[in-house]
């Protein structure tokens, strides 16, 4: 049998029984707690016949590495998507691809920030490579607060074949770089894209950014140098959408 995943937090675990309720074999949920968003939590349990444990904070605390809100949901894993599935959707999408590449994201936190903007953002898919990147844990999920559960995350072997892949497809691969001659605000973000966000402090790799199409940059009035990758992806994206609307 494989082994349950921990999926906690209120808006994770509530988009969770929301997207997959098949999944959810139990919750925990902390004693003597009542409010309201709890509640609806409960409500959606019950409505699928999700067993409910009522514990201490300890047990809670014990469960899981970060702040549970009291309630964790155990849960069968999740359905891993590969290349082949993106390349299906792109296959089938009736809008133009909006795309997000993580090259070397490896902090967790980031992860589910950049997830949760994605999804807020209506990017399609994100995709990492499995090398040295954040794997998609509790901590994650967690920050993603419940767009792990419902936007696709592909992991790939080869970032930069998939790229090219990518572009036989027409989709445009946009990478950011701080010494890029183009802004984030005079480039055109309307058509199929994929966005590249390097890693923390490093930036893109070599190999990916020699895929790229183009590269852009954020422009920085501070004394400031750079973004945390998050708050980028976020500026980014949303320019995007700003564009694509």
């Amino acid at each position: 049998m494989a082994k349950l995943e921990t999926i906690f937090g209120l808006h994770a675990v509530q988009a969770l029984l929301k997207s997959s309720p098949q999944r959810v074999k139990e919750l925990w949920v902390l004693k003597n707690r009542n409010d309201q968003r709890l509640q609806k939590v409960l409500a959606a349990a019950q409505k699928m016949s999700v067993p409910v444990t009522s514990v201490g904070r300890k047990q809670l605390d014990e469960k899981v590495d970060g702040n549970h809100q009291g309630v964790i949901a155990f849960a069968s894993p999740g359905k891993l998507h590969d290349e082949k599935y993106l390349y299906e959707l792109i296959d089938d999408l009736d809008v133009p691809a909006f795309l997000l590449v993580l090259d070397g994201v490896t902090d967790p936190h980031n992860l589910g920030a950049c997830l949760r903007t994605a999804e807020a953002a209506g990017v399609q898919a994100v995709i990492a490579p499995k090398d040295n990147s954040a794997s998609l844990n509790d901590t994650a999920r967690k920050v993603a607060c419940g767009a792990a559960e419902v936007l696709p995350y592909i992991s790939v072997t080869n970032l930069a074949r998939t790229l090219k892949a990518l572009q036989e497809k027409g989709v445009w691969i946009i990478g950011t770089a701080g010494e890029a001659d183009a802004g984030v605000y005079q480039s055109d973000l309307k058509g199929p894209m994929a966005l590249v966000m390097g890693a923390e402090g490093k930036g893109m790799r070599r190999l990916t950014r020699e895929c790229c199409d183009s590269l852009i940059n954020i422009p920085m009035a501070g004394e400031v140098s750079s973004l945390n990758v998050s708050v980028a992806t976020g500026v980014c994206l949303f320019e995007a959408v700003r564009q694509r609307t």
